[in-house]
């Protein structure tokens, strides 16, 4: 498996794709935090916290994570070179855990520049230093766990086609779904809000961005990954057979 996952990093960071996916989100979210004047903009809040990325950050890697996700497998069937993938010594586990590994690494690798914000919101706080770390590491924690569930579904999605732009259609669109949808509908239906918002990844990550790490909100992000890994091992089971 490592291998694979090896195989994975230096292919995102061979081609422009790994550079160009980690300058978009830091672009991205640098533009809207620091210099565009809207609701995200950190200088216009008048607080000094995060909040404003740990908003805005989901929202950029619903079309990022299927960015890099999509050529996984459809990369794979469209080269011929997933028969030959399939037929090594390895289980279709490890095929699948080294790809998501592999991409979900791509995507830490692209957040861990954006610690300087933390740096930067701790000497502009009054008095210095005035700053909610709690909430902070939550929401990083609770990023992380989004990336990890966004990357199982881009991998999935990658392995039902063998059409890059597809599979980051669908990828997008059911990342959208899960994070925003269920919010949604639970405001459709507000008798059963509590219910239907449980179901979705926003209520969740917005539980950890509290700060506090409830293990309700870990398993449920690790039951989203494991169910569409599952899928994508069920998925590649029938092509191998």
């Amino acid at each position: 498996m490592k291998s694979i996952v090896f195989r994975e990093i230096k292919s995102f960071f061979g081609s422009p794709i790994g550079y160009l996916v980690i300058a978009l989100f830091l672009i991205g979210n640098g533009l809207f935090l620091w210099v565009f004047e809207s609701d995200y903009n950190i200088l216009n809040t008048g607080f000094a916290d995060l909040t404003p990325f740990f908003t805005l950050a989901p929202w950029i890697l619903i079309f990022l994570i299927p960015a890099v996700t999509m050529r996984s497998f459809s990369d794979e069937k469209k080269q011929g070179t997933l028969e030959l993938l399939l037929t090594k010594p390895i289980t279709l586990w490890e095929i699948v855990n080294g790809k998501f590994l592999g991409a979900f690494l791509l995507i830490v690798i692209a957040i861990i520049p954006t610690f300087i914000y933390v740096l930067v919101i701790w000497n502009l706080g009054s008095p210095e230093g005035n700053i909610d770390m709690g909430s902070t590491i939550g929401s990083y924690f609770g990023l992380l766990f989004l990336i990890a569930a966004y990357s199982a579904i881009g991998i999935f999605t990658s392995s039902i086609s063998e059409n890059q732009i597809i599979s980051f259609i669908i990828a997008v669109f059911v990342c959208f779904l899960f994070y925003f949808g269920f919010e949604a509908l639970a405001s459709i239906l507000p008798s059963f809000s509590s219910i239907i918002a449980y179901f979705g990844m926003q209520d969740h990550y917005k539980s950890m961005s509290r700060g506090v790490i409830d293990t309700r909100d870990v398993i449920y992000f690790a039951s989203i990954a494991i169910l569409f890994l599952s899928f994508t091992v069920y998925n590649l089971k029938s092509i191998k057979s």
